[in-house]
C-alpha cells in the first residue's frame, strides 16, 4: 500500500552505483502523489528504465498526500516539498542581514513589474535561494517588512500597475502567494546526474539551483505550456490586477530563466515548441519527444455499444471544459435522440464544485438521465470501448494520453484543436475549435451517422499509433537523452550548467509527423 512520502526538504538522493545514470525527476502536483496524464508518463518512464536510478523531488500541496503509485526498486523514496503545509521553521534575519535580504527581494519584485529591470530577475532569484537554503527566506517573507517592500515598489513612478491603485490588502495577498511559490527554493538541490523537470514553473526551481550551484544539467519537459496555463487560470482568478500582474510576471520570467538554464528542452509536441521559442528558448536546444502508449495494453476495443454513445475520459477539471461537451451533447440529442454521454474519471480534491456545476448543467438542459458521470474505472481502455466515438473537449492540452490511447483502441475521435492534438490525430479523427459546442456536435453527429467512416477512421488511428506513438519509442528517446546529458556532465564540469546539447531535430514517436500550423492553434483563444 502506498504511504506518505518524506516531507522534510532534504537533498536529492546521491548518485547511483558506478556506471548507472542518475536522474532526479522534478514534479509539481503529479507523480507520485496523484493520477493523471503526466503521472502516467512518469510511471512509464521509470518502469521502462530499470537501468537508471531515479529520485523524485515532488512539489505538493500540504505534504500529507499519500503516494498513489507503487515505486519500482530503482526509484528512491520521494522528497516532498509542500507549498501549502505548515509554515517552515526558522527565524527572519535581523539588522544588516535583514536589510541585505530585503534589498535582494526588492530587486526581485522590481524585475517582475518593470520591463527595464528584468535582467535583475535571475541574480535576485539565486540570491533568494541562498537565503531559502539557510532557512530564513520564508520567515522573512512572512513579516511586515516584505509587505512594505512590495508596497514601496508598487509606488515606483512609471510602473503600469500603479494605475490599478494597489492596496495594502493587495500587498499582503501577493506577498503571501509569493512566499509559498518560493518555498521549493529551500530544498538542497541535486548535486549529481541529471535534473529532469517534468513541467515548467515551480517544479523547475530546484533544477535551476542545481545547475547554478553544481553544474547539474537541467532537462525540461513541458507536456502543456505552464505559462499559458497560468494565463488561463489567472483570467478568472479571485485576485485584483496588481496581484495578478506580479504573479504572472513571476511565472513569465521563471519560464524564460528555465529556458535559458536548460541543457535541453523536450516539449511533448511541436505546438509547445512554438510557445517555447516565443518565450526565448534557443531552437537548437529543443527536441520534440512525443508521448507513447503500449499498443498491446490498448488493443482494439471490439464491438461498439448498442446505443450511440459518446465517451470521455480524464479528470473532472475546468481545463477539460466538460460544460462545452455537455452543451454539445444536448445538440447531438436533437438529431440522435437515443444518444448517451458517459464521462469516466475521478474528481480531484477541490474539483467537487465544478462537477456539481456540470451535473446541474446537464439537468438544466433536460439530459440528466443521458449524461452519466461514471467515476474512475479500473481499466481505462474500458472507457474507450464504452463509446461509439471518444470525445476530448479541453481548452488546453499537451499531447493527450487519452487521445492516443483511444486511437490505439481503434476508436474514432472528436477533439478540440489545442496543443498537440492535430499532431496526434492527423487524418484519423475530427478536430474542432475549443469552446464551440455547435462544431463539436456537428462532428459527433457526422461520425455517429456514418458507421463505415467511423470504423475506417478507428482502424487508421490504431495504425498511426503503432507507427508513430509507441511507448518503446518514447522510453528509448529519453534513455538516449539521459545518456547524452550525463556523459557530458561527467566529462566537462567546468561550465556553470554543464555542456549544452545542440540538437533541434525531433526524436521519438511521431518524429515524422507533419509540422503544426501555429496560426490555427489554441493561442488565439
Amino acid at each position: 500500500m502506498p504511504t506518505p512520502s518524506a516531507t522534510v526538504p532534504l537533498s536529492a538522493p546521491p548518485p547511483g552505483p558506478s556506471g548507472r545514470t542518475r536522474v532526479t525527476l522534478l514534479t509539481e502536483g503529479t507523480y507520485p502523489h496523484s493520477h493523471g496524464g503526466v503521472s502516467v508518463w512518469c510511471d512509464q518512464l521509470v518502469r521502462g528504465m530499470p537501468d537508471v536510478d531515479f529520485g523524485v523531488l515532488a512539489v505538493t500541496g500540504t505534504g500529507r498526500e499519500p503516494l498513489v503509485w507503487e515505486l519500482p526498486p530503482h526509484v528512491a523514496e520521494p522528497v516532498c516539498l509542500p507549498m501549502w503545509g505548515p509554515d517552515p521553521a526558522g527565524r527572519a534575519p535581523r539588522g544588516r542581514a535583514r536589510r541585505a535580504l530585503l534589498t535582494h527581494y526588492e530587486a526581485f519584485l522590481t524585475a517582475l513589474l518593470d520591463p527595464t529591470a528584468e535582467s535583475a530577475f535571475a541574480p535576485a532569484l539565486y540570491a533568494l535561494a541562498g537565503y531559502a537554503r539557510d532557512g530564513v527566506l520564508s520567515p522573512a517573507l512572512r513579516g511586515d517588512g516584505a509587505v512594505g517592500v512590495l508596497a514601496s515598489v508598487w509606488r515606483t513612478p512609471g510602473l503600469a500597475v500603479a494605475a490599478s491603485r494597489p492596496t495594502l490588502h493587495d500587498a499582503v495577498t501577493a506577498t503571501h502567494l509569493l512566499e509559498h511559490a518560493l518555498r521549493p527554493l529551500a530544498v538542497r538541490p541535486p548535486e549529481h546526474g541529471v535534473a529532469h523537470a517534468v513541467s515548467g514553473g515551480i517544479a523547475a526551481l530546484p533544477g535551476l539551483i542545481a545547475g547554478h550551484l553544481h553544474g547539474v544539467p537541467l532537462l525540461l519537459t513541458e507536456h502543456g505550456v505552464y505559462l499559458r496555463e497560468r494565463y488561463l487560470g489567472y483570467r478568472t482568478g479571485p485576485y485584483r490586477w496588481p496581484v495578478k500582474a506580479l504573479l504572472l510576471g513571476f511565472f513569465r520570467l521563471l519560464a524564460e530563466e528555465s529556458y535559458r538554464g536548460a541543457a535541453l528542452i523536450t516539449p511533448g509536441n511541436r505546438y509547445n515548441r512554438l510557445w517555447e521559442e516565443r518565450g526565448g528558448a534557443d531552437p537548437a536546444l529543443i527536441r520534440t519527444v512525443y508521448n507513447g502508449v503500449d499498443p498491446e495494453a490498448f488493443p482494439p476495443a471490439g464491438p461498439e455499444p448498442g446505443a450511440p454513445t459518446l465517451s470521455w475520459a480524464g479528470r473532472v477539471d475546468p481545463i477539460k471544459d466538460l460544460e462545452t461537451l455537455i452543451r454539445s451533447f444536448a445538440l447531438v440529442k436533437e438529431r440522435v435522440p437515443d444518444a448517451r454521454l458517459r464521462l469516466f474519471g475521478g474528481t480531484p480534491r477541490g474539483g467537487e464544485a465544478y462537477r456539481e456545476r456540470c451535473e446541474a448543467l446537464a439537468a438544466a438542459l433536460g439530459h440528466a438521465d443521458s449524461v452519466v458521470f461514471e467515476g474512475r474505472v479500473e481499466y481505462i481502455k474500458d472507457a474507450y470501448a464504452a463509446g461509439s466515438v471518444v470525445m476530448l473537449s479541453s481548452i488546453s492540452e499537451g499531447f493527450p494520453f487519452t487521445l492516443i490511447e483511444a486511437m490505439s483502441c481503434g476508436r474514432a475521435t472528436v477533439s478540440t484543436d489545442v496543443g498537440g492534438v492535430r499532431e496526434a490525430v492527423g487524418p484519423t479523427g475530427l478536430v474542432v475549435p475549443p469552446r464551440a459546442p455547435e462544431a463539436m456536435a456537428d462532428a459527433a453527429v457526422e461520425l455517429l451517422e456514418d458507421p463505415g467512416r467511423r470504423a475506417a477512421m478507428g482502424a487508421a488511428a490504431r495504425v498511426r499509433v503503432i507507427e508513430q506513438f509507441t511507448l518503446r519509442q518514447t522510453v528509448d528517446a529519453f534513455r538516449e537523452i539521459y545518456r547524452e546529458l550525463a556523459t557530458g556532465l561527467r566529462t566537462a564540469r567546468e561550465g556553470p550548467r554543464g555542456p549544452a546539447l545542440r540538437s533541434g531535430r525531433p526524436t521519438g514517436p511521431g518524429a515524422g509527423a507533419a509540422a503544426y500550423d501555429f496560426a490555427g492553434s489554441e493561442a488565439a483563444g
